[in-house]
């Protein structure tokens, strides 16, 4: 008789990328080389771990300076894990119907991904018909293992293990609003709305009204009164910007993200200063450095670059 899978129990397991993580560092005994293999960095490659050991109740690792063992309990899991995911992977590739076809994975910033890439898709699809671009638009870095995403546009200093790292362009963020508001100086402030940019769900907070203040305040500017605190919030910094362009207040904006409103007058950055808070980088696994579809999207990314480089236009124009 079969049995109905309606009363089949659903199978209770922990996070998926604690397990995988666990299970590269199990491999390696090593948090760094794990990090190296799955393209995050070390210390999400511990925090998964130590949810797993939550999750599970046990200690699955022995931590010594400099060295990992694994527990009695880890040597048991860490053996099921890997002939799982080897299972997993051989079945994958049995099924995976050969294709003219490439598809490539770029993950970026929700900001970055509308505002820098998408608008010139078409030239990518002029350049590698063949390709089938993917993107994933996420506040949080993924890895860069051919599964999540095959390489990326990240913000922070250029140093990931294991990634090649080329540098884009810097992140300045700095005070723009519609030349509608008749804003001309920082004292104006205290009469308009402040935009804000606040992500929801992410390990880090980007800089803000109040980190800009205290550059400003640095600098002698007039804003030791002024209350950061309200205003409009959005989640996503394109509603930011969008609320920037109808004339809803003052928001921080990454330059490069607005170059072309600047260039066009649609915005205005009214005074300084600009806050530096790093840069944004094209990375990439470096052992596929010359694997032909993720040369063809390093291509097109880097022509972007050249194009704000130039200061020309990186927004679509209809035809």
């Amino acid at each position: 008789m079969t049995k109905n899978n309606s009363s089949i129990a659903p199978r209770r397991l922990p996070s998926l990328a604690a397990l995988r993580a666990f299970e590269a560092a199990g491999r390696h005994l090593s948090a760094k080389q794990a990090a190296v293999e799955l393209s995050v960095t070390a210390t999400a490659i511990s925090h998964q771990i130590r949810q797993l050991e939550e999750a599970l109740g046990v200690a699955l690792f022995i931590r010594r300076p400099r060295q990992l063992r694994l527990t009695r309990e880890g040597r048991a899991l860490q053996a099921v894990l890997s002939g799982a995911f080897d299972d997993i992977a051989g079945v994958v590739a049995d099924l995976r119907a050969p294709s003219a076809r490439q598809t490539v994975i770029l993950s970026a910033t929700p900001a970055v991904a509308m505002r820098w890439l998408l608008p010139w898709v078409c030239i990518l699809r002029e350049q590698a018909p063949a390709l089938d671009l993917h993107v994933h638009a996420t506040h949080e870095p993924v890895p860069l293992d051919g599964v999540a995403a095959d390489l990326a546009i990240r913000h922070g200093d250029g140093q990931w293990p294991g990634l090649a790292a080329e540098k884009l362009f810097d992140d300045q963020l700095m005070p723009v609003c519609s030349p509608s508001l008749g804003v001309a100086g920082p004292e104006c402030l205290e009469r308009v709305p402040l935009i804000h940019f606040q992500p929801q769900n992410v390990r880090a907070s980007p800089p803000g009204w109040s980190d800009w203040q205290r550059l400003a305040l640095a600098e002698g500017l007039p804003v030791a009164t002024l209350d950061t605190r309200p205003g409009l919030v959005f989640s996503d910094e394109t509603h930011a910007i969008s609320a920037a362009l109808g004339g809803q207040g003052v928001a921080l904006a990454g330059q490069a993200l607005v170059a072309d409103e600047l260039a066009s007058g649609r915005l205005v950055q009214p005074f300084g200063p600009a806050l530096n808070t790093g840069a944004f980088y094209l990375v990439y696994p470096q052992a596929r450095s010359e694997d032909l579809s993720i040369r063809a999207v390093c291509d097109w990314v880097r022509w972007l670059r050249h194009r704000f480089e130039q200061g020309e236009l990186l927004q679509c124009i209809p035809a």
